[in-house]
């Protein structure tokens, strides 16, 4: 038997943990005597087709490890949409290399890609087994329980509106933070696990699984600042109207859009300094402030969840395993069995390809601006260890003297 040469790439946007996944992929492969070659492509699809591989057999077991625990995508990414032509080149790429076992890390689209690739060589009758792994900081893959990336960046945005928080209290204001999430809400619902008192923010989580309407989203921080004399706000960059339109587009008199010909969400901060711009002038509150975390929530180096970088190496490993031992092409899955424990399951590339998971309702609110203690539960252990905590001084006030009445 010989499982000749294996070609290993990242697409889609970068994480905190998919090098653990790539170097999963490495080492495990390393492990069969008949794989003569292992290659990386750079850039994902793009360096397929360009035919830009290096050659990961080189590399030392101990450089490995040092890159599985050093965030982003250490062969580069690529945001290129694949169509059946893209494909086809591919297929072209990967036979004229004698590729027979093809690894892709990454989120829905790149699992498509792998699912086409995989047709292609069928109909070719050439012998090539394609896995895809799962990676994307959205959390949503269907058929998993959870994906790696997310964990980490989850433990981002929780830490991250925690701090915020401290920061609102001790000079009260409005905040809003615009977190990742075009129709998933996982990340920006995150924000709710760094709450621990119960005027803690943030006070209002606005998902877009749920209909956002500018007049209610008003009255809701308009209540809460009087209620609290502060407001904390979690907004996806994903919240639209309706019909679907996202809130950013209809606020903003123009609007970037990306290579799959979405309106560009992220990478600005539109949509923070129009709902500032709104709750300013239609409330009347002076000190509002916003952010957008952007891209620090996929590659935050000092922000990485333990058990997040387990799983992500383990699914590259079971990747392989899958590949090796079973023959089998598919998409990798990771599911929960326990509290907290995960088993993994190979999923056929037709389950998973081109399809969006969101969030369960029983995740969220009646209200739709706060979430579930089931989130919470589902939530906590994917964290990993060592979350830091925040504390306050017990108030013990001393009478006035001057103005004892006042």
């Amino acid at each position: 038997m010989t499982f000749g040469k294996i070609l290993v790439a990242q697409g889609g946007g970068p994480t905190a943990v998919i090098n653990q996944s790539l170097v999963g992929v490495a080492l495990e492969a390393r492990r069969f005597g008949e794989v003569r070659r292992i290659y990386g492509a750079r850039h994902g699809v793009r360096g397929i087709v360009n035919e830009d591989f290096v050659d990961l057999t080189q590399e030392t077991s101990h450089n490995l490890e040092l890159v599985a625990n050093t965030p982003s995508s250490a062969l580069g990414s690529t945001r290129d949409k694949t169509d059946m032509r893209n494909c086809q080149e591919i297929f072209k790429v990967l036979q004229a290399h004698q590729i027979e076992h093809f690894f892709y890390i990454g989120g829905n689209d790149s699992s498509d890609t792998v699912r086409i690739v995989r047709l292609e060589a069928q109909k070719a009758g050439y012998p090539l087994r394609c896995l895809h792994i799962p990676k994307t900081i959205d959390n949503d893959l269907v058929g998993n329980d959870h994906t790696p990336g997310f964990p980490s960046a989850a433990r981002f945005v929780a830490q991250a509106f925690a701090g915020a928080n401290l920061d609102n209290a001790a000079l009260p204001g409005v905040y809003v933070g615009v977190v990742m999430g075009r129709h998933a809400g996982f990340l920006t619902a995150a924000s709710a696990l760094g709450k621990k008192f119960p005027d803690d923010g943030p006070h209002l989580i606005y998902l877009p699984e749920r209909t956002f309407v500018l007049e209610q989203f008003l009255a809701d921080v308009k209540e809460t600042y009087a209620r609290f004399s502060r407001c904390v706000i979690a907004v996806s960059e994903g919240i639209h109207d309706a019909s679907g339109a996202p809130i950013a587009s209809l606020l903003a008199k123009e609007m970037e859009h990306d290579a799959h010909g979405n309106v560009q969400l992220s990478g600005n901060g539109a949509l923070a300094d129009l709902l500032c711009g709104e709750i300013k002038s239609k409330l009347g509150i002076k000190r509002v402030r916003g952010d957008t975390f952007g891209y620090l929530q996929r590659s935050f180096i000092g922000c990485v969840s333990d058990v997040d970088q387990r799983e992500a190496r383990e699914v590259g490993e079971k990747a392989v395993q899958f590949a090796m031992w079973g023959a089998q092409d598919g998409s990798v899955a990771i599911k929960r069995t326990g509290f907290y424990s995960v088993d993994y399951e190979l999923l056929p590339l037709s389950a998973v390809a081109g399809k969006t998971r969101v969030m369960e309702d029983e995740f969220i609110t009646a209200g739709g601006t706060d979430v579930t203690d089931a989130f919470r539960m589902y939530l906590r252990p994917l964290l990993g260890s060592g979350m830091p905590d925040a504390f306050r001084l017990r108030h013990h006030p001393v009478a006035k003297v001057l103005k004892p009445g006042g």
